[in-house]
């Protein structure tokens, strides 16, 4: 065994007792989860059921997206859920009612997205109000909007010929163009971590070791490569969940390597801190309410596709706390500064592995309520625990 070998197997012990576990304890859960429910029940790890899965988990990890973006400058929106309604609501119904074509009317939905999110940044950087407030006031405000919306059946109706339904349904990559997505999935990581290595070489910072670098790599080509097979078996990667993978992969880049994504950091970590250092506060404030509003929106436009339909229901509570559940389930800090993209995926798998293990086991929605809720109170344990562990070194180095 190479002298690197333990030099590795050291430095990860040193991230556990420092309260830097990264995605370590989300990813256990999450094969915990799919070992428990795959003995319980064959079906669950079938790969048309994992395929099931994936349709199900899209939407709401894009709703996840924007709840991360929020939580990583130490706030929140609770009006989420609505407001992903109304974007299904807008374009059901300028598709149905008003005759608009159908790019027209995702645009309208996006737009009114934008302005929502324009709003809450607004009340908070001019006003001060607390998000927990407005936000609260806002899913009230946007629930009436969409009741209005929908009009007095309720419900609209999406033809089925129609590409969204298509796309969210019936969509499927071809092998060889899921293999080439995997294939620059892992090359951009690997660059990454090569780049980023080299920057911190430069500058006298500790860095990470080749062998740790090969070692992540190596795990991230052979699960991306087996879960692109096994879906392959069935009907392959969903171009709906193919999307969210994309936004993920787009926003982690954006808030890693571009300043906009550092004054995010920087804002969530220290709010006045920022604010004395010269970083833009109210601009990334009010950017990233309007992103969360947006990303909003793009998940209920996907909703209404996959239901081939826009109700009273789409939306609403429910959704809101599944994907504010999913971002700190994922490992979003509730303090701020903290969070990946990335857990808006890992977040949302957990979630709707629970829903639908429970649900093939025909178990009822109190189930389902009682494990997310222990999940959840377990992050939020973790999340304090690794606070105060980082806390106590950065005393003791002081």
């Amino acid at each position: 065994m190479s002298s690197s070998t333990p030099m590795v197997g050291q430095s990860f012990i040193h991230r556990v007792r420092s309260g830097e576990l990264g995605f370590l304890p989300i990813v256990g859960a999450l094969l915990v989860i799919w070992a428990v429910f795959g003995l319980l029940n064959h079906t669950f790890l079938s790969s048309d059921n994992l395929v099931n899965l994936t349709l199900q988990s899209a939407a709401s990890g894009i709703i996840a997206l924007g709840i991360v973006l929020t939580l990583m400058i130490g706030q929140i929106d609770l009006s989420v859920g609505a407001v992903s309604g109304l974007g299904s609501a807008v374009v059901s119904v300028t598709v149905m009612r008003a005759g608009l074509p159908l790019w027209l009317a995702i645009a309208a939905a996006l737009v009114v997205g934008v302005m929502i999110g324009a709003a809450y940044g607004l009340l908070f950087t001019r006003l001060g109000l607390p998000s927990f407030v407005f936000t609260l006031a806002g899913l009230l405000v946007v629930l009436g909007i969409q009741l209005r919306v929908l009009g007095s059946t309720g419900t609209v109706n999406l033809p089925y010929e129609s590409w969204l339904v298509r796309f969210c349904q019936q969509m499927f990559l071809s092998p060889w163009l899921s293999y080439l997505l995997v294939a620059v999935v892992v090359i951009g990581y690997a660059a990454s971590l090569v780049v980023t290595r080299e920057r911190r070489l430069r500058v006298d910072l500790p860095a990470d070791r080749w062998a740790s670098i090969a070692l992540r790599v190596g795990v991230l080509t052979l699960v991306a490569v087996v879960a692109t097979t096994y879906l392959n078996t069935n009907r392959g990667v969903p171009y709906m969940f193919a999307l969210f993978l994309a936004l993920v992969a787009g926003t982690d880049v954006v808030l890693r390597r571009t300043r906009w994504g550092r004054a995010v950091r920087a804002v969530g970590g220290n709010l006045e801190s920022a604010r004395r250092a010269g970083l833009p506060v109210r601009g990334v404030v009010v950017s990233v309410f309007v992103a969360c509003s947006t990303f909003a929106v793009i998940g209920g436009v996907l909703s209404a596709g996959r239901l081939a339909s826009a109700y009273q229901g789409t939306g609403g509570t429910d959704a809101s706390l599944t994907a504010i559940a999913a971002a700190v389930i994922g490992g979003v800090s509730l303090y701020g500064g903290r969070g990946s993209a990335w857990s808006a995926l890992l977040g949302i798998l957990v979630l709707q592995s629970i829903s639908n293990g429970l649900t093939l086991m025909n178990m009822g929605a109190s189930a389902t309520y009682t494990v997310t809720g222990i999940v959840l109170a377990v992050a939020v344990i973790i999340d304090e625990l690794s606070r105060r562990a980082r806390g106590a070194r950065g005393a003791s180095r002081a």
